[in-house]
């Protein structure tokens, strides 16, 4: 049951994500992922999503999770390679890849929650970025038109919210957290405290709950690590 902005459960914040729909989601490799509404949304089994995120996790957590069970036909990323699985779906013809230069895609989320259709880039002139998309010329310099994303739902993962949706996050989990949220029509942020409204810095907010329609309180994060490297000891 919902109580203003904040939600109890998971599976019914996720419960009208259609097949089919658009989901912009934040995070950066394992980094700031919202675990609990990906395996929410796993558990519901949505299938045919188009999932904007700068990648896909890997193959055992995070957007890996949908795409073991077949529940992702698109992905918009702009890096792919801790995912083994994510290469096997592409290469047997059973998922579309759109590739994204990183400065672009945070851009094109951000643009399209800030009610910017396009903007011209120089990143990707003269590359297969480039293909199929309108080129012009400013002070002698050729730039890409590139189309802001707007997604039916954003999923996100937050530190810190109050009541009204407003959003902290904690460090480099902030990542790409921020743009996802702005592009949902609808975004779902899952966070590790809830405060009342007051509580909260004006000054430190990273997200104003105007971009968030629902807040869940996880617990028990996981955050694995991705890639463990340690310092060799001393012979």
């Amino acid at each position: 049951m919902e109580n203003g902005k904040v939600w109890n459960s998971f599976e019914e914040a996720v419960a009208d994500i259609t097949d089919g729909a658009t989901l912009a989601v934040g995070g950066f490799g394992l980094c700031g992922i919202p675990e609990k509404a990906i395996t929410a949304l796993q558990q519901k089994g949505t299938k045919d999503l188009t999932v904007i995120s700068n990648n896909c996790g890997v193959d055992n957590w995070g957007l890996g999770l949908l795409l073991a069970n077949k529940q992702i036909k698109k992905m918009i990323a702009s890096y792919v390679g801790e995912n083994k699985i994510f290469e096997q779906q592409f290469l047997n013809g059973e998922l579309e890849v759109e590739l994204a230069p990183q400065g672009t895609l945070a851009e094109r989320l951000r643009a399209g929650g800030a009610g910017i259709p396009g903007f011209y880039t120089a990143t990707g002139v003269g590359t297969p970025i480039a293909e199929g998309k309108e080129v012009k010329v400013f002070d002698g310099k050729e730039y890409i038109l590139e189309q802001g994303i707007v997604a039916d739902f954003a999923l996100v993962k937050a530190w810190k919210a109050d009541k009204l949706g407003n959003l902290i996050y904690r460090k480099t989990s902030r990542n790409f957290n921020p743009l996802a949220a702005m592009a949902g029509k609808i975004t779902i942020a899952e966070v590790e405290e809830i405060v009342e409204v007051g509580e909260l810095d004006p000054d430190h907010i990273h997200t104003p709950g105007v971009f968030v329609q629902r807040v869940l309180l996880g617990e028990n994060y996981e955050k694995r690590i991705e890639r463990l490297t340690v310092r060799k000891g001393e012979a």
